[in-house]
């Protein structure tokens, strides 16, 4: 099959359209016929080694934690899904090596939900990891209807759903983006501000009594700058801040969760939570996809089409 794969870190330059073997496939997994591979930041940190000390890295490496596909195979025990079914997954395994950036890829049922009806084949790629992130730092901070909600880089991959989860809920959303992405936070249903300085000001003058909750999706000073908007940060979540946890908020380093994969596909299927995918790359141009996602200017999300 065919397969973009790393022979040691290294940058976009350093990937390679290989062929090599299928996967197998063991007990509690399926084989998926790749349709699309979604690309995220953490695609490009593993490669370049940025996150050698905390994770299991083999070579050659197939990069990839997001895929949608057609089941092809499943393992002797498997009774979830059979053979024909469409599935999309955050396939993330205690190794990382055999990823989704490939014709094929096997993942086990506790990473899998049925793909949105609703949704492309590219669309579907781009939820997983981001979409779920966003679902579990919603939960984390208990958004409830009624809620104002501070979303940092709300265009980006992440806070695209974190905007339309904390609006699905009820929540009004502020959302932080550069001004040529304010019409796009907008469509997603929040009131966008600009970055940079004074924007605790900016935030004050549409929310006088402060935020309920704050999700940070962008790092920086994000935390520090939003925390004197908020009365209780416990209900301040970061995904780019480790030092969130020391300030009394939470640090969200997300997991894999099919009951969190359905909940999304609700969303996208009752019409209330809409993909933005910027650009579907082919397989082969998976280097310049790196690049692209490497410039952090994306407005939603990056895929690779096998």
């Amino acid at each position: 099959m065919k397969a973009i794969t790393l022979p040691a870190y290294g940058g976009p330059e350093a990937l390679r359209l290989t062929d090599t073997r299928e996967p197998k496939v063991a007990a509690g997994e399926v084989l998926i016929r790749v349709k699309a591979a979604g690309v995220n930041p953490v695609d490009w940190k593993i490669g370049e080694g940025m996150l050698d000390s905390l994770m299991e890295t083999a070579f050659p490496l197939i990069p990839g934690w997001d895929v949608a596909g057609v089941v092809e195979r499943v393992g002797f025990d498997v009774e979830e899904f059979a053979p024909g079914d469409e599935v999309f997954g955050y396939i993330r395994k205690d190794t990382v090596q055999h990823g989704a950036y490939a014709e094929l890829v096997s993942a086990h049922v506790r990473m899998l939900a049925r793909k949105p009806a609703s949704l492309s084949w590219e669309q579907a790629a781009a939820v997983p990891l981001a979409g779920l992130t966003a679902h579990q730092a919603v939960e984390r901070v208990g958004v409830k209807a009624g809620d104002t909600v501070l979303v940092h880089a709300a265009a980006g991959g992440v806070g695209m759903f974190g905007v339309q989860i904390a609006a699905a809920l009820g929540a009004r959303v502020i959302g932080t983006a550069s001004e040529r992405n304010h019409a796009f936070v907008r469509e997603l249903g929040a009131e966008p501000v600009a970055y940079g300085e004074g924007l605790a000001d900016r935030v004050a003058e549409l929310a006088p009594r402060g935020v309920d909750a704050v999700l940070d999706f962008v790092g920086g000073d994000a935390v520090d700058v939003s925390l004197p908007l908020l009365a209780d940060p416990r209900r301040l979540a970061s995904i780019a801040d480790p030092g969130a946890l020391a300030k009394g908020g939470h640090y969200v380093w997300v997991r894999p969760s099919p009951t969190g994969l359905e909940a999304l596909g609700r969303l996208a299927d009752e019409g209330r939570l809409t993909v933005h995918v910027e650009q579907a790359f082919p397989l082969a141009e998976a280097a310049e996809a790196w690049r692209r996602n490497r410039d952090g200017h994306t407005r939603g999300k990056l895929v690779l089409i096998p």
